[in-house]
């Protein structure tokens, strides 16, 4: 069996010299401009980001080292048929630019749970906003573990090493440079991205002799895949899973998520900020769409010596640096710059959370316990307590990440949860954006029983295993314990699972977004009307600011009118719609 090669001193210098530049960029913002002393520049930057990083920006804050990794390995073991989610992204960018962002952007606020205090209460708030900094500090933990866990058993590099290096230089940067140093650091950080990739797909293109021929060996070995239209929705993949889910998942991300909309608010007006949205969309495509290829390229050397049957590896998310390790050992530092832009996509996702979520705690939970005291948290503490909020929420994502070692079964779930919580959480944002109707009893209701449902079905054990597509070892060399003649094969477009698996369970995952988005929305709806009934509540006046542009638009325009017809100021005060 092939020993496989491990990191050498240059290797290490150019992943130290990634490490130190990032760490700059925070401490230069640290020491200019407004030096991150008020919250309207820690978190926003004074809203004077341009188009370009903030677009960049929003690419790399969710395309972390788990999706450089997994989107590589799922078109080798499972084919390309994931490329088309990128359709749902394209059809739903109009609807994030036009229809939820406006809204955000006349609230500018620091937390986007702060709109749904305004729309419906602050229980609403206090429900998204916790599942929010669950879900997302449970995420970026998986973020920084995973990541060390493959490239510990293929590179030889230290899981500790990886999350502490990874887990400290974010945590230092993202709490002293605040938003400016995380979106400029973004920047760096996508160009070695891209570098890496690129990399994988060059080499294996020089191997074979072409990028044609990478896609002749991947269409040989059955990897091409572009007609699965099946309607079940206990196939894996299908156009139908992948449009719809994909739309469902960037809206989720992309329009109501505190990550993006807090990027978006740093730029100082609505156009900038949808041309940006705009910018981010080819940016994320062109990104996704080339680790599809590296998968392919990846294909093209292990077609026939696939290293997970021959025991090379244990999991396919270790395909992609065995084949760095493979191909470019022999050249000094070219893996340590491989293994530099993995460390880069962690570095984005983490900073990414670190300073949400310190917005979010100090926005949603420290100043709302003050105004329960009757006073105001002070103005000039909130830019050093959001700093040491950002370092706390840093040390535990370290934290989480070697607990996470120890979940076992549980990591795959843990993964899970970041689409089971956001398509509830949409659902809340658009019953209080798209309706008149809904009351914070009903949205309530709406988003417990729909975060109730998706968790059932998104952790109901047993999970089917999804079905693979084949795999030989027949190239192998004759030292392997493998027979050379092993294969494995299914039938493509098949559900995952048989029938005598429970049937909500072999759902495919890229439905639960949709789900959750939908039981949140009708039962939403339907609680706010019989409870409504039930407690004879009044209906009361609702800032058109709080709704999509269109239907804040015809509620003025029937505002007006009434006060025509009543000769009255009808609707001159801004009530809002807080039922309790």
């Amino acid at each position: 069996m092939a020993e496989t090669a491990t990191l050498q001193v240059w290797d290490y210098v150019v992943i130290v010299l990634m490490l130190l530049t990032s760490t700059a960029i925070g401490i230069y913002y640290r020491f200019t401009g407004g030096r991150q002393k008020t919250s309207e520049e820690y978190y926003v930057a004074n809203r004077t980001m341009g188009a370009t990083p903030v677009a960049i920006g929003l690419m790399v804050s969710f395309l972390s080292a788990i999706s450089l990794l997994g989107v590589s390995s799922e078109n080798y073991v499972y084919g390309t048929q994931y490329a088309a989610v990128n359709v749902g992204y394209v059809i739903a960018t109009p609807f994030a630019a036009y229809l939820y962002l406006p809204v955000f952007f006349k609230l500018q606020a620091t937390s986007a749970y702060e709109y749904l205090e305004r729309r419906f209460g602050s229980v609403s708030r206090t429900v998204a906003s916790f599942g929010f900094s669950i879900q997302l500090l449970l995420y970026t933990g998986i973020v920084l573990y995973a990541p060390a866990l493959a490239l510990e058993a293929t590179t030889g590099l230290s899981k500790t090493a990886s999350v502490v290096s990874i887990g400290l230089v974010c945590t230092l940067y993202s709490s002293v440079g605040g938003i400016k140093a995380v979106l400029i650091t973004d920047v760096f950080q996508s160009l070695l991205m891209l570098i890496a990739v690129v990399t994988i797909i060059v080499t294996a293109a020089i191997d074979v002799g072409s990028i044609g021929e990478i896609w002749r060996i991947a269409d040989a070995g059955n990897r091409i895949e572009f007609d699965s239209i099946s309607v079940d929705p206990t196939v894996r993949h299908t156009w139908w899973s992948l449009t719809i889910g994909g739309f469902f998942t960037y809206l989720s991300l992309y329009g109501v998520n505190q990550v993006q909309v807090q990027r978006l608010l740093t730029i100082n007006n609505l156009k900038s900020a949808q041309i940006s949205l705009w910018w981010s969309l080819p940016i994320a495509c062109v990104m996704s769409l080339t680790t599809c290829l590296s998968g392919l390229a990846i294909y093209s050397k292990y077609h026939d010596c696939d290293p997970r049957t021959s025991g090379r590896i244990g999991s396919a998310d270790q395909l992609m640096p065995l084949y760095v390790m493979d191909t470019l050992s022999d050249i000094p530092g070219l893996p340590g710059l491989f293994i530099a832009g993995i460390f880069s996509a962690g570095l984005s996702s983490v900073s990414a959370t670190l300073n949400s979520l310190s917005a979010v705690i100090l926005e949603d939970y420290v100043k709302p316990c003050y105004r329960w005291r009757n006073k105001e948290f002070p103005a000039s503490k909130f830019a050093i307590v959001g700093k040491a909020l950002a370092l706390l929420v840093g040390l535990l994502c370290i934290v989480v990440a070697f607990l996470a070692q120890y979940l076992g079964g549980v990591l795959q779930a843990a993964l899970t949860i970041f689409g089971v919580v956001g398509g509830p959480i949409l659902g809340l944002f658009t019953l209080g954006m798209f309706t008149e109707c809904a009351t914070q009893r009903g949205a309530v209701t709406g988003i417990l029983i729909s975060l109730m449902f998706c968790l059932w079905i998104g952790f109901g054990q047993p999970k089917p295993a999804a079905p693979t597509l084949p795999v030989s070892v027949a190239g192998c060399n004759s030292t392997s314990s493998y027979d050379s003649s092993v294969t494995s094969n299914v039938t493509r477009a098949q559900s995952t699972g048989d029938s005598s698996d429970f049937y909500l369970y072999r759902i495919s995952y890229m439905w639960y977004c949709p789900l959750g988005f939908l039981t949140s929305t009708i039962f939403g709806l339907i609680a706010s009307y019989l409870l409504r009934f039930i407690f004879k509540e009044e209906t009361v006046e609702l800032d058109p600011d709080l709704l999509v542009p269109f239907l804040a638009s015809r509620l003025r325009k029937r505002r007006e009118k009434a006060r025509d017809v009543n000769g009255s100021e009808f609707g001159s005060k801004h009530e809002l719609n807080t039922y309790s």
